[in-house]
């Protein structure tokens, strides 16, 4: 069984039976409990959006397209990030007055990993509470859409990791200038993943233009293991000393 719900979300692989796996009926249930309790934390008519960011998965499309036109089906609008990171999206809920947000990424997990991951109002992950009872939501499978002169609609949002690097590079705290100067050489390895949109993005804002890039093209086709152990690492350790970076 490779189904697993807590209360910061659901993972599994995709495919399979129904419970046992992530599955259309499984992300269509958790985000029909997502949408029911964002709707019982408002006053009944206000207009509820919630940001949604993916990474670049495989399935990642599938799973956020199952999710957003669950939640419009509800009658919540949608702010589509496509590919993101997941503090990006935390940020991006702050930054368009969300009323949530959901990160679809299986973070560390294989390519066959797929996962949702939930955000109250303020970009932070859900509390024990509030995840309880969304797991006790999907459990009763009760739940209540929109007519359709009532269904959510969806904006796309397309400057969500370049707003994101913005904000990182005019902290106070970040001193720019002290970085361009130690003339860093740099190497990458994001996985084929956003990381490799996002990374290059930030170190080239702070000056750091030498760098090496390696499987940074966020087409999903992972060429290791995410998870960051030793045996996952050789591509990247090689390449440090190869480039004397």
């Amino acid at each position: 069984m490779t189904l697993i719900a807590s209360v910061s979300g659901i993972r599994g692989t995709i495919g399979g039976l129904s419970g046992d796996n992530l599955t259309p009926i499984d992300i269509v249930a958790f985000a029909s409990a997502y949408g029911q309790w964002l709707q019982s934390q408002t006053r009944q008519g206000d207009d509820l959006k919630v940001a949604i960011g993916r990474d670049a998965r495989p399935s990642g499309d599938l799973v956020q397209s199952m999710v957003s036109q669950t939640l419009m089906a509800m009658g919540i609008n949608v702010l589509d990030l496509g590919l993101s990171t997941t503090p990006t999206v935390e940020m991006a809920v702050v930054w368009e007055s969300c009323d949530g947000g959901i990160i679809v990424t299986a973070s560390h997990n294989p390519v066959e990993w797929n996962a949702l991951k939930l955000l109250n109002a303020r970009g932070e992950f859900l509390s024990q509470a509030d995840g309880e009872g969304i797991l006790e939501a999907v459990h009763k499978g009760e739940f209540t859409y929109a007519s359709v002169h009532a269904m959510g609609t969806m904006q796309t949002l397309d400057d969500a990791i370049p707003r994101h690097v913005q904000a990182v590079v005019d902290l106070d705290s970040v001193d720019k200038e002290a970085i361009a100067s130690a003339n860093f050489k740099v190497a990458v390895d994001a996985v084929n993943s956003t990381g490799g949109i996002a990374i290059p993005m930030m170190l080239r804002a702070l000056g750091v233009n030498d760098l090496e890039l390696i499987h940074c093209e966020p087409n999903g086709q992972f060429p290791h293991n995410p998870e960051p152990l030793r045996r996952n690492l050789d591509d990247i350790c090689a390449l440090v000393p190869a480039k004397g970076c």
